[in-house]
């Protein structure tokens, strides 16, 4: 059994959800995810930049801290099993953490340890994974009839990178405002948000 920790940028979990799934029952959710269309898209879209997907580039672990999964340079991503308890959390998860996967195909410059590549690269996750789709938001708990999504994605940003041990709460708002428009409006590789 694999544990992690904090990986470089996290989804972000949700604290009323239930206890998880084992791992070998997480590997079957991802496997189902992998005919996700978005999922399928992404993964084709990070092979034609050049970006290999390997079979355990998506992995099953038990993590300790309270996120739903995460991706790191070079290791690819995690999905929390203790964490996710129906296919439609786990493919969000892999959906998002796909976002930076391709970010940071696509940048191969993208420094985590700036908080303004970070940022960028959550409000493009944010905003491109359905995260903050109006019936996410509501299920969590935050009812808003208009401007919910931008709202959500900058409060799951400053959430991200509060973990980022190179970003304080000042640079971090900083950094988001900043990118915002920018990164926001970046729908690469779809032709517009899904």
């Amino acid at each position: 059994m694999e544990d992690a920790a904090a990986p470089n940028s996290g989804s972000e979990f949700n604290p009323g959800a239930r206890r998880g799934k084992s791992i070998d029952e997480c590997q079957d959710m991802i496997q189902r995810s992998f005919r996700n269309p978005i999922v399928k898209f992404l993964m084709e879209q990070m092979e034609k930049s050049g970006c290999r997907v390997g079979d355990n580039f998506v992995k099953a672990v038990v993590c300790t801290g309270p996120v739903a999964g995460g991706y790191t340079k070079g290791r690819g991503i995690t999905v929390c099993s203790n964490y996710l308890t129906i296919q439609d959390e786990v493919n969000q998860v892999v959906i998002h953490e796909l976002i930076h996967a391709y970010d940071e195909c696509r940048a191969k410059n993208l420094d985590w340890t700036n908080c303004a590549h970070h940022a960028c690269s959550e409000i493009r996750a944010g905003h491109l994974s359905g995260d903050c789709h109006f019936k996410r938001e509501l299920l969590r708990g935050f009812i808003k009839l208009r401007g919910h999504e931008q709202e959500c994605i900058k409060r799951r940003v400053l959430k991200s990178l509060r973990g980022n041990p190179y970003c304080s709460e000042v640079a971090a708002k900083d950094a988001m405002e900043a990118v915002w428009d920018t990164c926001y409006n970046d729908t690469k590789p779809f032709d517009r948000a899904p």
